[in-house]
C-alpha cells in the first residue's frame, strides 16, 4: 500500500510518498513560496534515493503545486509510480480538529463541514491545510483522503489538566480548553521510545520534547498523553522561533494600550514577532543564534538561555505530573541537532536523576542515548517521523 502524506502551510506544501509494506519513503520534498511575492523564486524540491532535484517554477496556488508534485512522481526517469491509481490514499496533516473532530477521519461532506467550523481554533494553520485538501480532491477525486489531527493524541488529557480557570460557561459555549499540538510526533516518539527501552508503551512514562521552530513538551503515561504545553492554540507553552509561549495575559492589555494595537495586531506580535526572534531582534533560528552568541552577541545568548530555561521548567513540572519517569526524549530540529542547547535544558537537574553526557555537545548528528550510565532517567534522541505516523493513521482509517 502506498500513502501520500501532505502537510500544507500558507505558502508551502511538504509531501512524502510512503510504501507501507516496508515503511519507507519512496520520494519526498516540498514546494515553497506558493502564491507569494518574494525576492526569492518559488521552487519545488524532489528527493529520491538520497538525490535531490530543485526546480524554480511558478507556483500561483496549491493546486499548481500539487499537480507539479504528481508530475515528478510520475516522471519516467525520476518518478516512483506509473499511475496515480497506485496511490491508495492521501493523508493530510491537520493542526486542529476543534471540539468535534477528535479522531483521524476519512473525508466526507460532514467531516469537511466540521473542519470548516474548526478553522477558528487554528486560524494560522487550518486554512492552509484546507488549500491542500481542496487541491488534492480536485486532481484525485476518486482517491480516499484522510485528515490526521495534531490534537487527537491529546484527547486523553484529564479535564483537570485541560481546562482553564476561567468561567466554565466558556468551555460549555465555545469549547475553550487545552487541545495541544504536535500529536503525531509525540505519538510516534512514545511508540519508538518503548521499542528502544525494550518495553511495551503501556509500561513506561516519558517526557517527549519536540523542539524546533514550533516547540512543545508532552507528559506521556503508559502511552497516553496526560498533559502538554500547547493550549487552545499552538501559541501557549515553550518559547519558540517567533511565538511567545507562556506569558501573563495582562501583558496584552498593557502593550495594546501603550502601542494602540488592535487584537489582530497584538496576535501578530505574539505569533510572528516574539519568541527567539523577539528577544534577539535578529533571528528566530537557533543555529544562527548560536553563531551570534559565539561572536559575543548577548541578546542571542539571552534568547537561547530563555528557551532552555522554559524547557527545563516544563520537564520539572512533568516529572511531578508523572511521578515515575523512565526517559526524556528529544526530537525536532533543535532536539535532534543541537545537543549543546539540549544540555542547557537539563543543566542542574542531576539531583533529580538526570545526567547529560556532555561528550555529545559538539555533535550535529546523533541518535540514541545521550545521558551518562549513572543517570537514573535515560535521555534519548529519537528523530521524529510525523509523516510515517500520519501514513499509519491513514492506512488504518481506510481499512
Amino acid at each position: 500500500m502506498k500513502i501520500l502524506v501532505i502537510n500544507c502551510g500558507s505558502s508551502s506544501l511538504k509531501y512524502q510518498l510512503i510504501d507501507m509494506d516496508n515503511s519507507k519513503a519512496l520520494a519526498s520534498g516540498k514546494c515553497d513560496r506558493i502564491g507569494v511575492e518574494s525576492i526569492e523564486s518559488p521552487f519545488i524540491e524532489y528527493k529520491k534515493d538520497g538525490k535531490k532535484i530543485k526546480e524554480e517554477v511558478a507556483l500561483p496556488d496549491h493546486k499548481t503545486a500539487f499537480e507539479l508534485i504528481m508530475k515528478y512522481l510520475l516522471d519516467p526517469e525520476v518518478g516512483v509510480i506509473k499511475s496515480m491509481s497506485e496511490i491508495d490514499a492521501i493523508g493530510h496533516r491537520v493542526a486542529h480538529g476543534g471540539p468535534k473532530l477528535t479522531k483521524t477521519a476519512v473525508i466526507t461532506d460532514k467531516v469537511l463541514e466540521e473542519y470548516n467550523i474548526a478553522i477558528e481554533y487554528a486560524p494560522l494553520h487550518n486554512p492552509a491545510h484546507l488549500q491542500g485538501i481542496n487541491a488534492c480532491m480536485k486532481l484525485m477525486p476518486e482517491t480516499p483522503e484522510v485528515l490526521v489531527f495534531d490534537t487527537s493524541f491529546h484527547t486523553t488529557i484529564p479535564e483537570y489538566a485541560s481546562l482553564y480557570a476561567i468561567p466554565y460557561e466558556y468551555y460549555e459555549k465555545y469549547a475553550v480548553k487545552r487541545y495541544g499540538a504536535h500529536g503525531s510526533s509525540h505519538k510516534y516518539i512514545a511508540e519508538e521510545a518503548a521499542k528502544q527501552l525494550g518495553k511495551k508503551k503501556e509500561e513506561i512514562n516519558i517526557i517527549s520534547c519536540h523542539l524546533g521552530n514550533g516547540s512543545s513538551v508532552a507528559a506521556i503515561k503508559g502511552g497516553k498523553c496526560v498533559d502538554t504545553s500547547m493550549g487552545l492554540t499552538p501559541l501557549e507553552g515553550l518559547i519558540m522561533g517567533t511565538r511567545s509561549g507562556d506569558l501573563d495575559p495582562a501583558v496584552l492589555e498593557f502593550i495594546m494600550k501603550k502601542e494602540n494595537l488592535s487584537i489582530e495586531e497584538m496576535m501578530t506580535v505574539l505569533n510572528k514577532k516574539s519568541g527567539l526572534l523577539g528577544i534577539s531582534e535578529i533571528t528566530g533560528d537557533v543555529r544562527d543564534l548560536k553563531n551570534l552568541a559565539a561572536e559575543g552577541n548577548k541578546r542571542a545568548e539571552l534568547a537561547i538561555n530563555m528557551f532552555a530555561y522554559r524547557v527545563k521548567k516544563y520537564i520539572g513540572a512533568y516529572m511531578a505530573v508523572l511521578g515515575k519517569v523512565d526517559a526524556i526524549i528529544f526530537e525536532g530540529g533543535i532536539g535532534e541537532h543541537n545537543f549543546d542547547v539540549v544540555n542547557k535544558c537539563v543543566e542542574g537537574l542531576e539531583p533529580l536523576g538526570i545526567v547529560f553526557d556532555s561528550s555529545h555537545n559538539k555533535e550535529e548528528v546523533y541518535e540514541g542515548i545521550i545521558s551518562k550510565p549513572e543517570s537514573r532517567i535515560k535521555m534519548l534522541v529519537i528523530p521524529t517521523n510525523e509523516e510515517l505516523e500520519i501514513a499509519r493513521e491513514t492506512m488504518n482509517a481506510i481499512k
